[in-house]
């Protein structure tokens, strides 16, 4: 790199996850005096072996930014993986170029990951830090609410973020409907003959195609497929992603947002959540537009409210968790889980059909949705008892929206209940009945769900009461466990043995060669 760039009176690091052209650190810029930075480095998509389609996402979506930005005028540089001066780093590319550029201001957004904020701190330079007000709820104000509630609980924060936001209230500012939770509704699976909407795909341009020939390159021994690429990179294909959702699926989503069915990958879900969390939407514009479906009477008031909750309660909540507790929150390990992740994790091999369903599903789209999620790789997972901060790391590796400040709480807190109880109020564990209820799965497994002991009886049963019974003496004063407990006892002492002894042998064979 021999040419010398004019020098910047202030330089903005734009990281890939915050591609929003309202960005704090971007407010203000002149173009004529100061620039923006962003770089492909190594150390972030290599610390969990991140799925190639993920890798590829965010950096099409950041050189599509990128020419978005000079678009408007903006003096933008732009580091690719593959340049020879590339360090590898984030913090070492903004020292570089902040040299390079004689710049007399560094101006940065809050991250979404506690360690590279961390490490940009200590990167040397004096460093401007902006809020990151995508978001509707800050660090600081999340501290507040905090501060005086012990237990957290995310139903009375929502209402918190529902009063700020205005969303869903009527004149007098009471809940439309009287109510603020529907959740009680829907959930139901889906039935026979309902078939979901055709899920709307994006053809790779030259960009695209040029970073999914660097990414096929670079990380070829990551785990997941790379073909089929079809994700939204730019802000305008992400717009169209929503509206589709908005058109042909928002409608149906209350009712069938927890069921999973074999060789639906998608169903009625939005799939927004990577744009979302890297910044091609907006999440006030979402809300709104959730808001006017209901108040047309497109959708129903349950369906525009669970998906409102989702967003500004939820989403916002466990951000809020996050930085709040970190760095020690991501050590935790209430049950003080060992076990090593089971190989089929990466896989997809195993006679479970669920979980080969959705592991399947994982590395083909870089996608699953919440309860295939939380409820079959997360739930096998708990009942397993595999060490945490390995599920943690499969989860941020192997999903495309899956960044720090989101994945860890969702993981570490809800899936795995690692936290002790401080995220959600009891374990979201499930026997293979929940399964057998919320999906077709079963009818094609090679285990029966009807049993829970034996060699063709489903996994899940046996662990699911192994795991209640290894760990009785911390859950079963739990209130919400209590009927649990309660049928646990009136079991037969022979039944009891038997479904520990199948436990058991479930647990040995992990780590076996035949596995499960």
């Amino acid at each position: 790199m021999t040419d010398q760039p004019p020098p910047a009176r202030r330089l903005a690091l734009v990281l890939g996850d915050q591609l929003s052209f309202e960005l704090a650190s971007l407010r203000g810029l002149d173009p004529r005096q100061d620039a923006v930075l962003l770089a492909e480095v190594r150390e972030e998509v290599t610390r969990v072996p991140y799925h190639p389609k993920k890798i590829a996402l965010i950096f099409s979506a950041m050189r599509h930014f990128a020419e978005a930005l000079r678009r408007r005028g903006f003096r933008v540089h732009y580091v690719t993986l593959d340049d020879p001066d590339n360090c590898g780093s984030l913090p070492g590319e903004l020292v570089r170029w902040a040299d390079r550029l004689r710049a007399g201001e560094v101006h940065l957004t809050e991250c979404g990951d506690w360690r590279l904020e961390q490490s940009l701190c200590h990167c040397g330079l004096p460093l401007v830090w902006h809020a990151d007000t995508r978001f509707l709820c800050g660090r600081a104000e999340f501290a507040r609410w905090a501060a005086d509630r012990q237990p957290l609980r995310m139903e009375f924060f929502y209402r918190e973020m529902r009063r700020k936001s205005g969303l869903l209230l009527d004149a007098d500012g009471a809940p439309l409907g009287g109510g603020w939770n529907y959740d009680g509704q829907g959930r139901k699976p889906l039935p026979a003959g309902v078939e979901a909407p055709m899920a709307v795909r994006f053809a790779p341009d030259v960009i695209t195609r040029e970073v999914l020939a660097l990414v096929g390159s670079q990380f070829a021994g990551h785990p997941g497929v790379l073909d089929g690429f079809d994700y939204p990179v730019s802000h305008g294909e992400a717009q169209a992603l929503w509206q589709h959702f908005l058109d042909f699926a928002l409608p149906a989503f209350g009712d069938y947002q927890d069921a999973m069915a074999s060789g639906e990958p998608f169903l009625f879900h939005a799939r927004i959540g990577a744009a979302l969390n890297i910044g091609l939407l907006d999440l006030r514009r979402l809300c709104a537009d959730v808001e006017e479906a209901c108040r047309s009477g497109r959708v129903s008031l349950g369906v525009a409210e669970g998906f409102i909750r989702q967003l500004i309660g939820w989403r916002e909540y466990v951000r809020g968790i996050y930085w709040l507790q970190m760095p020690d929150y991501a050590t935790r390990n209430a049950f003080g889980n060992r076990r090593p992740l089971p190989a089929f994790y990466w896989t997809g091999q195993t006679r479970m059909n669920c979980l080969r369903q959705t592991i399947d599903q994982t590395l083909k789209h870089a996608y699953a949705h919440h309860i295939q999620r939380l409820m079959v790789t997360g739930n096998f997972a708990l009942l397993a008892g595999i060490a945490p901060r390995q599920v943690c790391d499969w989860y941020l590796a192997m999903y495309l929206d899956a960044f720090d400040w989101a994945a860890l709480p969702n993981t570490l807190g809800m899936a795995m209940h690692a936290d002790g109880g401080y995220l959600a109020s009891k374990p979201c564990c499930a026997s293979g009945q929940y399964i057998r209820r919320m999906s077709d799965y079963c009818a094609s497994c090679a285990y029966r769900v009807s049993e829970s002991t034996g060699e063709q009886a489903c996994p899940f049963n046996a662990l699911y009461w192994h795991f209640l019974m290894r760990h009785r003496r911390q859950l079963e004063a739990n209130p919400r466990l209590g009927m649990v407990y309660r049928t646990l006892a009136r079991m037969p002492e022979t039944r009891q043995q038997a479904l520990w002894r199948r436990g058991e042998d479930l647990l040995a064979r992990l780590a076996a060669e035949d596995g499960l």
